[in-house]
């Protein structure tokens, strides 16, 4: 059986991305090379590993067997890595990290830029996801660890305080709502919206909010940014629903007023989380602790949620 380690890393990317394209890309390799791989693996097992449909591929059982030890086996290689860093120079560490939009945005940015400076040997793969996403694809292991609202159900996985991320509706200056301290969610859903791309994490989350409610949001425009939002909305186009730390970043270019949002979901404690830390790689586990705790880098401070 002559698969490599590029090999694994494709069908795992594959499989995850629902694409043979998307899973090329995210390997670097272009797609002839990635289906020609593909193909040879099959070859070489005598079986099918991909369900090709018109929406994308899902793993055939002997597929599935395969995600399984491929996943095994380059999280063995990552451990290897980091276990050998301090003597092998050339040798780098690679940590997949899935973030929500809020996480993202305003918080990770500041966190990871020291950690990269003092680690010139590791690399982070830094994708934004809905956090439901992310915690199913930690739990799978096809993450090392991810940035999640608590809102999603961390069962199973070990989970660490990372920061607190309150929403806010955000409108003109001169608007009605402008000098109000706090509103809910319902008393807005008549109004037109800005908001960011449909796959985006945070507006998923505000979609379906607003559809629990029984509503829709009437989305004038889509941006790319909390930035986007905070200059269309200071131009009247719509409201916007945005964390609190960009409101109060943008206020400082924009004209624009932040009401808090008294729902409860308006308010989330963001987490980082991992299936164990303890078997994670070395350099992956110093990211962990030095997300969760910026000032040290303490081991064991992990705790079972659900």
């Amino acid at each position: 059986m002559r698969f490599d380690l590029t090999d694994l890393r494709l069908f795992l990317n594959v499989v995850e991305a629902e694409s043979i394209t998307h899973g090329a890309e995210r390997t670097h390799l272009a797609l002839a090379s990635a289906s020609a791989r593909i193909r040879g693996m099959e070859e070489t097992l005598g079986v099918p590993l991909l369900e090709r449909g018109r929406r994308g591929v899902s793993p055939t059982p002997a597929g599935q067997a395969l995600v399984h030890h491929a996943r095994l086996l380059l999280q063995q290689v990552e451990r290897m890595r980091g276990e050998l860093g301090d003597y092998a120079k050339g040798l780098k560490g690679h940590v997949r990290l899935l973030s929500n939009t809020a996480a993202l945005a305003e918080f990770l940015p500041e966190a990871l830029a020291p950690f990269l400076a003092a680690h010139p040997n590791i690399d982070i793969d830094l994708e934004e996801k809905p956090s439901h996403e992310i915690v199913r694809a930690v739990a799978e292991g096809l993450a090392d660890a991810g940035v999640v609202s608590d809102h999603a159900d961390l069962s199973g996985l070990e989970v660490f305080p990372f920061r607190t991320d309150r929403l806010v509706l955000i409108v003109p200056h001169g608007h009605p709502l402008a000098n109000r301290r706090g509103i809910a969610f319902r008393e807005v859903m008549g109004e037109e919206f800005v908001g960011l791309a449909a796959r985006n994490a945070l507006q998923q989350h505000v979609n379906e909010h607003a559809v629990r409610s029984g509503h829709s949001l009437k989305l004038r425009v889509r941006v790319r940014g909390f930035d986007g939002i905070c200059r269309m909305v200071e131009q009247g186009v719509g409201l916007g629903i945005v964390p609190e730390a960009s409101a109060r970043r943008c206020r400082r270019f924009t004209k624009i007023r932040a009401v808090r949002l008294t729902d409860p979901w308006a308010v989330r404690s963001l987490v980082v989380c991992v299936r164990r830390l303890d078997a994670l790689p070395s350099h992956s586990r110093q990211l962990v602790e030095r997300l969760t705790n910026p000032s040290a880098t303490p081991s064991g401070s992990a705790t079972n949620a659900g």
